[in-house]
């Protein structure tokens, strides 16, 4: 019989009962017994020691924020934390480094930013997120709820590997090697009529990998490859994907110390443009119990009793080695720009500017750098992007990146894309954890450079004055993005600074910038008269970036901070200083309110401007053969011009209609200076002017005869099999009615819209739904009332009629009565004049008797 531990102590057990009462004493055992039954004494549990030696064995240590062990035969990583470290909030940074360009996780994408904290739990170390969204006044009893109702977040629950006096050691495989911190895959929402689309599969944690593991005293970084299988793969995704079952993601973690300083949190105003964290102050009974912090840099003043002084530690980018040489020196004078509004807020050479050498050893990817990037992705979501990491508990940015796309080519397949219903589409931005401000301006950008440039071409402009263009795009692009880094959001009112006439007058343009703000997506300001020509972009920050600038950054003492920010912010109401974000802009049809916060518009008369532009466009049509025509070359440059003009025409449609059914928004505060109300509807002399233009432009019977003389040779290239299933002739009718449906009638018959109209009516609108639909009566139906109707008025009539039908059944419940009855009498007016109009040819008999039969189909049968 083998006798074991158990067995031992049993047998003690039972010897001290076999005892008299008063005589119960343990036997004396052999020692080597003795020390057996000891360590088996299970009446006083003992906490087991793990010797970290044992577990760390083989592996490598890297010392830093965190302590990171590495095995060196298995790659695995152990992470040891430290009893202190414990219960202490930390900042988690994911960033994408390379993977699939169409899921936003090409090099650069700063994805997910919150507060983290670890705890011990029993066996078990606890990452958890923390909810920054909410302030208790620590004064307040009811500060003793600020835990409940706010389930905890616990991310990763890791056992225990090993202990020393001083911490615990975990795996920390399942936080690096998963989707625990980050969740990579972007979320799909299934729909019946949704189409398969290119997805990452599953993540295989056995082919993932580890990078490299990288610490610093204030923040720790582990770099991964992440191996994600879709054996049935059913999309094959874009070029950059080199096999569709087997993608590999590099996402970096970083874990940031929260910084230690005097930084000074500043609350957010709805006067003035800038990303923040949105807070709410739980023990406030006020109506508007928030306090939302700004994002904006730690700027310390080294004389803070001088006006202007130095920073103590000036704010560096550093050009990264990948960029061109010919426009590093564009890209340089671009960010120090940014230095004016700086001295208006106290601060002299605020920003520095650096080379990275050739010979560096840093990575740019080092949250210690802030880089200007330049990268050559597969079909970026986007042309350029500035992106930053914060304190989620104060606002301050910690660090920041610029990334800067290389296009390669001019015959970009995006300007096709626009044509064919995608223009209002853009990528939504996530939640306030996932920081990644996606911006699409640099391609809206380079579809106004591009047409800009084809203008100036088709007038013999040298190529000296084509740099000049190209220096302007790329010094606005670049002051754009380092704005965003600055903490900077969209400001869609900045190209209403000057008028017409004005914005050729460099005299004004170049001591005040073209624009009121850098942080607009403008269109390109070209000359109808070349000798007229002034600048063609902005090249300095406009007064509402100074403006703006002047109230995030400007220090002031504790006592006087309240009151001094308020002097700044009472300039709201001057027009120089109008702002309006991503939030009030009109880019999709329906959305926003004031057509003044739009894209791709450009001075005070944003429908003048338009009007001018389109008239230019039709003008350039006919030389853009005899132009693009070379020996040598295919039609593939041709279409690709053709394609920017038609972008052109697509932005300043959506400009033109967006005033139709709009009212101006006026965000200054009771009490100062400002005699505007909040809401002003557009006069109505301006909404009828913007019908007539569309009229003229987008609806009339010959609004696109000029594109006639190039529609012959608008040929892509072959490469191998690429042709269009349906024939590679240009849809010009398809194109034609892309740009009257999406950029006009989607916006003019909008639910939204529509009802605003009846809305406003009851403060100042003096244009009815009933009257908008009189006059696109006569401007989609009158021309040809009498006549033959070509191939462009027949598709815009029948999708006109179908947008009116919609309105009358209104299937989901979407217009008001007064819309509905509008549209039926609209509706009938074309059933009436339908059946009596006379027909020249069979074309047109049988496209009149459809508008008739679908009329009677749709009021009539049950």
């Amino acid at each position: 019989m083998q006798l074991n531990v158990r067995h031992l102590a049993a047998f003690s057990l039972l010897l001290a009962l076999a005892l008299p009462a008063g005589a119960q004493k343990t036997p004396a055992l052999p020692p080597a017994l003795q020390k057996l039954v000891s360590a088996s004494d299970t009446t006083k549990p003992k906490k087991p020691v793990w010797p970290l030696a044992d577990k760390t064995k083989g592996s490598r240590r890297t010392d830093g924020l965190f302590t990171l062990y590495q095995d060196t035969t298995s790659g695995g990583l152990q992470l040891y934390i430290r009893k202190d470290q414990l219960s202490k909030e930390y900042i988690y940074q994911s960033y994408a480094l390379s993977g699939p360009t169409a899921l936003l996780l090409n090099q650069s994408i700063y994805r997910s930013n919150f507060i983290f904290r670890v705890t011990k739990a029993f066996d078990r170390l606890e990452f958890s997120r923390v909810n920054t969204a909410f302030w208790y006044d620590p004064e307040s009893p009811v500060s003793r709820t600020r835990d409940i109702d706010k389930p905890e977040a616990v991310v990763s629950s890791e056992r225990i590997l090993g202990e020393d006096s001083s911490g615990y050691l975990v795996s920390a495989d399942g936080l690096f090697l998963s989707e625990r911190f980050d969740p990579v895959k972007p979320p799909t929402v299934p729909s019946f009529f949704s189409l398969p689309s290119f997805s990452l599969g599953s993540l295989n944690p056995f082919k993932s990998k580890y990078v490299a593991v990288k610490t610093f005293p204030a923040n720790t970084d582990v770099v991964v490859d992440l191996a994600y299988d879709n054996p049935n793969a059913a999309v094959s995704g874009g070029s950059d994907i080199t096999d569709p079952r087997y993608v590999r993601v590099r996402l970096q973690h970083s874990f940031i110390e929260l910084p230690q300083n005097n930084f000074r949190p500043r609350r957010d105003d709805p006067r003035v443009g800038y990303f923040m964290h949105a807070v709410n102050d739980q023990t406030s009974i006020s109506a508007t119990p928030w306090r939302d912090v700004i994002h904006r840099w730690h700027l310390v003043k080294k004389d803070s009793t001088a006006a202007v002084s130095e920073p103590e530690t000036p704010l560096t980018f550093w050009i990264e080695n990948t960029t061109p040489l010919e426009y590093r020196e564009t890209v340089r004078a671009a960010i120090l720009q940014w230095n004016t509004a700086f001295e208006g807020a106290g601060f002299r050479n605020a920003i520095r500017v650096e080379q990275m050498p050739d010979t560096a050893t840093w990575d740019p990817a080092d949250l210690r750098y802030n880089v200007v990037r330049w990268v050559s992705s597969a079909a970026p979501p986007y042309g350029a992007i500035g992106q930053y990491t914060t304190n989620p508990r104060t606002g301050e940015i910690l660090g920041a990146d610029v990334t800067i796309e290389w296009y390669t080519g001019s015959a970009a397949p995006v300007l096709e894309e626009l044509l064919l219903g995608r223009a209002g589409a853009r990528a939504a931005a996530p939640a306030e954890g996932g920081n990644y401000m996606l911006c699409s301006l640099a391609g809206e950008l380079k579809a106004g450079y591009m047409a800009g440039a084809t203008a100036l071409e088709a007038a013999g402009a040298p190529p000296k004055v084509l740099g000049e263009v190209h220096r302007q795009f790329l010094t606005y692009l670049i002051m754009h993005e380092v704005g965003h880094t600055l903490g900077l959001n969209h400001n869609m009112k900045g190209s209403q600074l000057w008028s017409p006439k004005e914005l050729h007058n460099t005299e004004l343009t170049h001591r005040h910038g073209l624009m009121g703000s850098v942080m607009d997506y403008p269109a390109i300001n070209i000359a109808a008269d070349p000798k007229q020509q002034g600048d063609y972009y902005t090249t300095k920050e406009g007064p509402y970036d100074d403006w703006a600038i002047a109230f995030g950054y400007t220090p002031f003492p504790d006592s006087s901070e309240a009151t001094e920010l308020a002097k700044i912010l009472a300039r709201s109401s001057d027009p120089r200083l109008a702002f309006g974000n991503d939030a009030d802009d009109m880019r999709v049809p329906g959305k926003g309110m004031d057509p003044r916060a739009n894209t791709n518009d450009m001075s005070s008369d944003a429908i003048g401007y338009a009007a001018a532009r389109l008239q230019l466009v039709n003008g350039l049509l006919p030389k853009l053969v005899q132009r693009y025509t070379k020996p040598g070359q295919s039609w593939a440059e041709l279409r690709a011009r053709y394609g920017s003009l038609q972008v052109q025409r697509q932005q300043m449609i959506g400009a033109v209609s967006r005033y139709v059914g709009g009212v101006y928004v006026d965000r200054s505060f009771p009490g100062g200076t400002a005699k505007t109300k909040p809401f002003t509807p557009v006069p109505l002399s301006e909404q009828k002017r913007a019908v007539s233009v569309l009229n003229k432009y987008v609806f009339a019977p010959d609004a696109f005869a000029g594109d006639a003389a190039v529609l012959p040779y608008l040929q892509p290239q072959r490469r191998g099999f690429n042709q269009n299933a349906w024939g590679d002739d240009y849809k010009a009718t398809n194109a034609a009615l892309a740009q009257q449906v999406n950029g006009a009638l989607a916006h003019l018959l909008h639910p939204a819209t529509l009802l605003r109209m009846s809305n406003s009516r009851l403060y100042g609108n003096r244009y009815a739904v009933a009257d908008l639909l009189q006059d696109l009566h006569a401007g989609i139906f009158g021309a040809d009332k009498a006549g033959a109707v070509n191939v462009f008025r027949q598709n815009l009539q029948t999708e006109y009629l179908r947008f009116l039908l919609e309105i009358v059944q209104d299937k989901y419940g979407q217009y008001d009565a007064v819309a509905g009855a509008a549209a039926l009498e609209a509706v009938q007016q074309i059933r009436r004049e339908q059946s009596v109009a006379p027909s020249p040819n069979a074309e047109t008999k049988a496209h009149r008797a459809s508008l008739v039969y679908q009329i009677r189909k749709a009021l009539e049968e049950k």
